[in-house]
This record gives C-alpha cells, sequence and structure tokens, in this order.
C-alpha cells in the first residue's frame, strides 16, 4: 500500500453524521476526538482518497458502518502509510488502521487483522511508448531486469520489489528500486522518464491509468515452469486492529461479514463499492 507526507496539509475536521448521533470525525493530524481512532492513508482510490475536502472510500464505508453498529464516534485520521501498524500496536493514538492493507506474517505479529474484505494482484504500470516485455496478458518478474522499478515506500509492492532484488530473480540483474512517496508520483515519474516502471497494487493502477491515457498497467506474476503455469503476485487486504480492542475488531468482522455476503447476482456489498468508488456503474461500464 501507499504513503504520503500529511505534513504538508493544513489541520482540518470534517463531521460527517452517519446515524443517530453517531459520528465519523475526518482529520489530518491532533488529539484523539473520539471514542475510537482510525488511521488510514487518504490516497488510494478506491479504497481512501479526498473528493471535496472529504475522505471517502470502500474503507471509510466500512468505518461507517461499525460507528453505527457501536454507536460509538470514530475518528478517522489521514498519516503517512508506513507508521499505521506501529501506532495501531502501540494503542495510544491509533485503535485500528484502515488503509487497504495488506494481511502479513510481520504486521500479524503486531495488530489483530479483520477477516479479508478484498484480493488484489500486483500491477505494474509503463508507458506505453516502452511496454515491458510481455508473456500473454501478463508481465513475469524477469521482464523488470536491468531496469528502475519505482513503488511507494512501506507498501507491499515496494516489500516485493526489494526482496525479489534481494533474494529473488532480479538478485543481481542490474535491477534497482526507488521509492516513491504514493502511487500517483511513482506513475508521474514514469513520464518524467525517471524510472522505467512501477509495482502498485491492482486497484491503485487501473485508476491511474484510467486518468493517464500515456500509461498502461497489467498484472504482475510469478513465472512457473511453463507460461501456463504464471501465478500472479497476490495480497489479501484487512483492517488492523489494537490487540487490546476485542470490541472493535468483532464489530469490524460482523460489519464485513454482511458486506461480503453475496447477492442473488453473485456480487458483495464490497463489490458495488468498489465500483462505485473507481467511478463505474454495476454493469462495468464507466
Amino acid at each position: 500500500m501507499h504513503k504520503v507526507k500529511s505534513a504538508i496539509y493544513l489541520v482540518v475536521f470534517l463531521l460527517v453524521t452517519v446515524g443517530m448521533g453517531v459520528s465519523v470525525y475526518f482529520s489530518i493530524e491532533g488529539e484523539r476526538q473520539a471514542d475510537y481512532v482510525v488511521e488510514t492513508n487518504a490516497f488510494f482510490a478506491p479504497f481512501e482518497f479526498y473528493e471535496n475536502r472529504q475522505i471517502v472510500g470502500v474503507d471509510v464505508e466500512i468505518v461507517n458502518r461499525v460507528a453505527e453498529k457501536l454507536n460509538k464516534t470514530i475518528q478517522i485520521k489521514n498519516v503517512e502509510f508506513d507508521v499505521i501498524i506501529d501506532n495501531v500496536e502501540a494503542g495510544k493514538i491509533a485503535d485500528a488502521g484502515a488503509a487497504g492493507l495488506t494481511i502479513t506474517p510481520a504486521r500479524a505479529e503486531k495488530v489483530n487483522f479483520t477477516v479479508p474484505y478484498y484480493n488484489s494482484v500486483q500491477y505494474v504500470i509503463f508507458s506505453r511508448n516502452a511496454p515491458p516485455a510481455l508473456r500473454d496478458d501478463h508481465i513475469v518478474w524477469e521482464a523488470l531486469a536491468g531496469t528502475t522499478v519505482g513503488s511507494q515506500i512501506g507498501s507491499t509492492g515496494y516489500i516485493f520489489v526489494e526482496d525479489e532484488i534481494k533474494n529473488g530473480v532480479l538478485m543481481d540483474s542490474g535491477t534497482t528500486i526507488k521509492g516513491i512517496d504514493s502511487h500517483q508520483l511513482a506513475a508521474d515519474a514514469i513520464l518524467a522518464h525517471i524510472i522505467d516502471y512501477a509495482v502498485a497494487d491492482e486497484l491503485a493502477a487501473k485508476f491511474i491509468v484510467e486518468k493517464n491515457p500515456e500509461l498502461g498497467a497489467l498484472p504482475l506474476y510469478y513465472s512457473g515452469a511453463t507460461r501456463e503455469e504464471d501465478y500472479p503476485v497476490e495480497e489479501a487486504y484487512a483492517i488492523a486492529v489494537n490487540k487490546e480492542r476485542g470490541e472493535l475488531l468483532e464489530a469490524f468482522n460482523e460489519v464485513l461479514a454482511e458486506m461480503l455476503t453475496e447477492n442473488a447476482d453473485g456480487e458483495t456489498e464490497i463489490d458495488r463499492l468498489v465500483l462505485k468508488y473507481m467511478g463505474f456503474n454495476n454493469d462495468g461500464a464507466n
């Protein structure tokens, strides 16, 4: 996932009423203002992003539902991505983190994770004028050999790339990694010829490419013994909760169970919210 230097923004508070005296406060910085504090990084559409100076997105909808269920106030704070897990672990300034967070063993040692609510594949963003070598409809790690690859600092994309350079198929290949503050800035760096490619989560990559016709994006795969056996670089998103906040973890899991229930068409509420915040109708049309 992603990171941004939130200190460049003014401290603001926007109050949104979500039902019967239950409120969610949006803030960039500041003291605890509510029963619970959930940290996010609001530059990861469609899960959290700014629209008309308010933070909106799939994760915000989930938090709203939890506030209603608990009849509590929840303050959503926009912070740098790579401090969220540590802040939630400490439990002093944050009770939970909702930021398209990927479940990893290292993170699970520090926090409790809810049930997964979205599965994502890592994508490679590239200039359409200089696409990488393709293997059918995807890109394998080996195609990035000898290039400069950018990814958001602290994101799983960055972790994946760094690991392949240090211990995987890109070791001693001449590939270098450049940490960048956000997925969008990584895309801008491709257009400025600062990096060759960027690695980002699927929906973030698709959102960026939709807004930048000079860019393309395809899923990133590990090589199998044959092309047919190639398999994607996948991850699962969940909400991170402090290990002492059992009531909050239970509420998140109950809400997610409701939002992950399929309707007659096989769609979940999470599916519909992803489409909504990606700017698509339910039929997939833009």
